[in-house]
This record gives structure tokens, C-alpha cells and sequence, in this order.
């Protein structure tokens, strides 16, 4: 799901369980350990005692941005009790991979988890996760992207501190003698920087997800699909899930949502976006659809436009990216994403994909098919407001950037600290 570094993924039957969110390729067998032991390459859970649960680690994807593949290559999952817990601290429980697996982590979209291994752990509540990557060595390549403009696997440079582990803030409780179901979603999109001399930077952006597999379904046209369709669930202008549509059968899958309600954004090459309104998530198990195969989704076809610049840091700090979104406001005042990723190296972006057609939108009903009718955003037809973030300093706004008659170049944003 949903939609660019790492994601862990669980089924409800599952104590913990880790995905990734990126892209990758590779094998290998999920290996199975004791707290602290080594993979055995099996996925028979140990046994649970009185004091103990079990932590059973899957992935799962969302989609990536201009990459074919995003390689990365697992070597162990740790978990501890306490969020401040140092390295080399007493403590540690593990799923150690023997041997370490590179994993495709665009093949995992739509829902798709690959199990890791599994662990008994000591019974209580977690505060900290790490996953830790096997590094680019010699002329191995652990790491790796492949960009769709040249069809080349090309080394991802991994920084020390992420191959020691990326540390993963959670709050998760293990029961003794039961399963429980936690999902981490790595956010490829945002987790692959380009950087300015050349190259690409892993930067891992992670956040956690529901274990049980509730969500929102649906199928788009084949005609719609075939360029790449990205549906994400979006509250208030918040991208919470993201996933790429099937190109060979249209269908879209956006598990592993809290349960309340989403707008659903449809955004595809060539085409107008697709909003539909207050999507409900139920909080037990099971999918809402907002479409069928019979009845896809499609949309009308639309000039699309480039939105670039440059966001700069004041004061600058090296280990903050800033973060841009392009936003439309549209029926009863919703503020939805269209597109949005990180600046590369420098703060320069170039954003594009960018529909000049209004977008279409559809008011959720269980009667399908959805009848979806033009609206015209706050900003106006090909109008965006361009919305510039990161940690640490104030939001930052253009507007509106109208693209109605070609692309905008220039629209730059400097962000200060509050």
C-alpha cells in the first residue's frame, strides 16, 4: 500500500509483523529465531509459554516514484521494550534472515505481505523496532534502485547509521501465550533521494499501520491503468496509504487502514484525477469497494504539467529533506494531494504529472457503480497550491500556481523554523 523507505506487514494471526514499503528484488528463505538466535530458514513459529508471545515478521509496499525496482537487502529485525535502548543494550529480541535476503519491494503492493521469520518474545509492550540492512560491499549491491528513464540497476547509497538499523518508533503490546498483528509501511517514494552530483541516497521514512487487513477496494479501467495509476487514501490532505494499480486487470487494494473515513484519490498519466468522497473503514476486518471489475473506474483525458523549484532551509540543516505536496481544494472544502514527494539534493523539485483538467468527483455510496462529475478547484481549472514541509520548521504555501497554460518553473518556498 500504500504509496515509497520500509513497511512492515502482519496477517491478523501474527503477533508482529513488519513491512517495507520500497522496492526490490531477490530470494532466500525467512529465517525463524529465538530471542537474540539465528535463522534456521523455516517459518514454524516456537512455542508459545507463559511468559511469552510470538513475533512473526512480514513485508509489505507502497508505490515507488520513477523507479522500476528499489532493492533492499535484510539482514535482521530487533525488537526491545525500551524506546531509548542503545545497540549493543541487554534486552534485544530478533529475527535473524541466514542468509540475508534482497527483496523487490514493488512486487509487495496491493496488500501482498512476505514473511520474514518469526521469534518468541518476552510478554509486554514495545517501544522500538529496528531493521537492519546488509551493506553495499566490494562489488556486491546489497541496495539498489532502478530508474524507469534508463532501465539501470544502479547502487542505493546506504548511510552506516541505517545499516546498524533503522530505528522505528512503536508502541505495541505482546500478551502471554498470544499472537499479535503490527504492520510498519515504508515509504518508498519519500525514502529515495537523488542527489545533486548524481546517485541515489536511501533515507528511510517509516510509519505504522493496523495488523488487520480492513480497507478500500476497487478496479480501474485498463485503459486507465496502463500508465500507472496511484490510488491513495487521504484524510484532511494527509496521504495515510498509497498503492499502484494492476496494469493488466485495473484492480487497487488499500489495506491496513484505521478504521473512519477516507477520500480516495485516483491519479494516472494522461488523465484527470479521480476523488471520491468519504470513503468509509470499518473497524472490524473486511473492504469497502468503491468500484467492480464490471464497472471500473475511468477518467476523461487531460494535458498534464510540471510544477518546479526550489524549498530552502532556514537555517539550513543537512540531515532534514524538505518534503512538497500539490494540492487541490474541491467539494465541501477537501484538501487532497495530487502529487507529492521530497526534494532532491539542494532543495530543488520538479514535480510533474500534473493534470490541467478538473478533477472528477464521486460522493461514496454502497450503490455502485460511483457517478463521478467535474469540479472546479479552489484554485481554479490547472490551479495547485503548492504546500512545502519539513521537520522542524513552518509549513510554507504558494497559493496558486496555474499551470492551465504550461508549466511553472521558479515557484520557490523558504522555510524557517517557528
Amino acid at each position: 500500500m500504500k504509496s515509497t523507505f520500509i513497511r512492515l506487514g502482519t496477517a491478523s494471526t501474527v503477533l508482529a509483523a513488519l513491512a517495507l514499503t520500497a522496492c526490490g528484488g531477490g530470494g532466500g528463505n525467512p529465517g525463524t529465531n529465538r530471542p537474540g538466535g539465528s535463522g534456521n530458514g523455516t517459518t514454524t513459529p516456537p512455542a508459545l509459554g507463559g511468559t511469552s508471545g510470538t513475533l512473526n515478521v512480514s513485508l509489505t509496499d507502497a508505490p515507488a516514484c520513477g523507479f522500476d525496482a528499489v532493492n533492499v537487502t535484510i539482514s535482521k529485525v530487533r525488537v526491545h521494550q525500551n524506546a531509548s535502548a542503545a545497540d549493543a543494550d541487554a534486552g534485544w529480541s530478533e529475527v535473524v534472515l541466514a542468509p540475508p535476503r534482497k527483496i523487490n519491494l514493488l512486487n509487495l503492493t496491493n496488500g501482498k505481505l512476505d514473511p520474514l521469520g518469526s521469534t518468541a518474545v518476552p510478554a509486554g509492550r514495545y517501544n522500538q523496532v529496528r531493521l537492519v540492512l546488509d551493506p553495499n560491499t566490494g562489488a556486491g549491491m546489497a541496495n539498489t534502485v532502478t530508474p524507469t528513464a534508463t532501465k539501470a540497476e544502479t547502487t542505493l547509497e546506504t548511510p552506516s547509521a541505517i545499516q546498524s538499523g533503522v530505528k522505528i518508533a512503536s508502541n505495541f503490546e505482546v500478551v502471554a501465550g498470544q499472537a499479535y498483528g503490527l504492520v510498519l509501511d515504508f515509504d518508498a517514494c519519500r525514502s529515495v533521494i537523488t542527489k545533486a552530483t548524481g546517485g541515489y541516497l536511501l533515507a528511510p521514512v517509516v510509519t505504522v499501520v493496523p495488523g488487520t487487513a480492513n480497507g478500500i477496494t476497487g478496479y480501474v479501467s485498463t485503459t486507465f491503468a496502463r500508465d500507472g495509476v496511484v490510488v491513495s487514501a487521504q484524510q484532511n490532505g494527509n496521504v495515510i496509504g498509497s498503492t499502484i494499480a494492476d496494469s493488466a486487470t485495473g484492480a487497487f487494494s488499500l489495506s491496513r487502514l484505521n478504521p473512519g473515513a477516507y477520500d480516495v484519490v485516483l491519479v494516472g498519466t494522461g488523465h484527470a484525477a479521480a476523488v471520491i468522497g468519504a470513503v468509509p473503514v470499518a473497524s472490524t476486518s473486511g473492504t469497502t469497494a468503491v468500484s467492480t471489475a464490471a464497472a471500473p473506474i475511468d477518467m476523461p483525458a487531460s494535458l498534464m504539467r510540471t510544477i518546479s523549484g526550489t524549498v530552502t532551509l532556514l537555517p539550513a540543516k543537512a540531515t532534514v529533506t524538505p518534503f512538497v505536496k500539490m494540492m487541490q481544494t474541491i467539494s465541501g472544502g477537501r484538501n487532497v494531494v495530487i502529487q507529492a514527494r521530497d526534494t532532491g539534493s539542494g532543495g530543488s523539485y520538479a514535480i510533474n504529472a500534473l493534470p490541467v483538467a478538473a478533477p472528477q468527483y464521486a460522493n461514496y455510496g454502497a450503490s455502485l457503480p460511483l457517478t463521478f462529475g467535474p469540479v472546479t478547484p479552489v484554485q481554479g481549472v490547472g490551479g495547485y497550491r503548492v504546500d512545502a514541509l519539513a521537520t522542524g520548521y513552518a509549513t510554507k504555501s504558494v497559493t496558486v500556481v496555474d499551470v492551465a497554460a504550461g508549466d511553472k518553473a521558479n515557484v520557490d518556498l523558504q522555510l524557517t523554523t517557528p
